[in-house]
């Protein structure tokens, strides 16, 4: 009998080797949600392919807010605090809608950036006995673009640093000139050019970002979606008591969410005491679970949930089971929380939170870890047992 690890593993080898990049609302994705939607059916369940428009790129209201501020500071100085109010209207805006946008609100950049269509693909396997909670089990089909700034640690760090010396600029770009519309004070202008200079820098590393090809994806996020995958089968042959399992690949999660945020807004009203468990890059390293991620605008863990995989990981060192957080960067644990429902990300951070192969072309089958999926599979697998026992509420 082929062991859920092979079957997880092949998962991952037919979405990043057999279909290939799967971007965000490109064929590449649709026919990696068609896959999900087969294995599941192959299972005896009733997948549901459900469509919503997405944004084609991350990096779209970014390379706008960047332009706005920049024309803020181009028109600033034209004809004196007249100009400096329109000015800083402009930068107040495009900061208060960039900041809408890190923190998945809609806000006018994501009503203008093209967008294309997209899936998620949903079944639910029944409890064996009394209904009385649901779990959402959630992974990722789609793959990120291969830019520049995620080539390497030090790239992802320098990069992470710009970002919050340019949202600082932005920010100080935005108090200055509402400072210059209320006093007409000439020194603002030419100090405001740090503003200026790191918007030009945001547009070049969008614009280079939107350039590179998508990645093959294994660890990032195959593995989330194939682990979905391998979970059905065996909540298929083994189902939960008293818990009823979602089972859900989402698309256009590499584009800020719009899968998930979709799926939470169209089952929100018909959950039972549910709670989301999602799963990222666990292919090469882990397994871990995520206390806290964020980029500006932070998001924790259910702290039950955390305390839970932390009795896991006591009572089964051999797992080698640790906790992780994410500065920089988002899961779908984030959309989980917004909608008030108790989440954790379980992913293959490393212990000094390395990402393997995050956004890189090296992302590919050959280098997943069959030992450390183990590993992954028994901490999960136990999680979901223990929360059908125990429930969280």
């Amino acid at each position: 009998m082929t062991s859920p690890v092979s079957r997880w593993l092949e998962h991952i080898r037919v979405l990043a080797e057999e279909i290939g990049p799967r971007g965000s609302t490109t064929e590449g994705e649709r026919r990696g949600a068609l896959y999900c939607r087969d294995v599941l059916l192959g299972l005896g369940l009733n997948p549901q392919v459900e469509p919503f428009r997405g944004a084609r790129s991350i990096y779209h209201p970014h390379l706008l807010a960047a332009a706005v501020m920049l024309v803020a500071w181009l028109i600033y100085p034209w004809s004196g605090r007249a100009t400096a109010a329109v000015a800083a209207l402009l930068s107040a805006a495009a900061l208060a809608s960039d900041l809408l946008e890190l923190s998945f609100r809609d806000n006018p950049l994501r009503r203008v950036v093209p967008k294309g269509p997209s899936q998620n693909v949903v079944a639910t396997v029944p409890p064996a006995e009394e209904h009385r909670q649901d779990l959402i089990l959630i992974g990722h089909v789609d793959s990120h673009r291969t830019p520049l700034i995620f080539r390497s640690p030090r790239w992802v760090a320098a990069y992470t640093a710009f970002t919050t010396v340019a949202f600082i600029a932005f920010l100080g770009q935005t108090v200055l000139y509402i400072l210059g519309a209320l006093t007409g004070w000439g020194w603002i202008w030419p100090v405001s050019s740090v503003g200026a200079v790191c918007a030009v820098l945001l547009m070049a590393l969008c614009v280079q970002a939107d350039r590179t090809p998508f990645s093959l994806g294994a660890n990032d996020n195959a593995s989330g979606a194939g682990l979905v995958l391998a979970l059905a089968e065996q909540l298929v042959a083994n189902p939960l008591r008293h818990t009823r399992v979602y089972l859900v690949c989402t698309g256009c999660e590499e584009t800020q969410h719009y899968g998930a945020a979709d799926f939470f807004a169209r089952h929100r009203a018909v959950f039972r005491n549910p709670a989301a468990l999602v799963f990222e890059m666990l292919g090469c390293d882990g397994p871990s679970w995520l206390t806290r991620e964020g980029i500006v605008v932070p998001f924790r863990a259910d702290p039950r949930l955390v305390a839970l995989a932390e009795r896991l990981a006591n009572a089964h060192p051999d797992w080698g089971a640790y906790s992780a957080r994410i500065s920089g960067g988002n899961t779908e644990m984030a959309d989980a929380l917004r909608a008030g429902i108790p989440a954790i990300t379980l992913t293959g951070m490393g212990r000094r939170g390395e990402k393997p192969y995050w956004h890189q072309a090296a992302d590919t089958y050959d280098k997943m870890n069959p030992a450390v999926m183990k590993r992954a599979f028994a901490f999960t697998w136990a999680f979901i047992q223990a929360l059908d026992e125990r429930g969280w509420m």
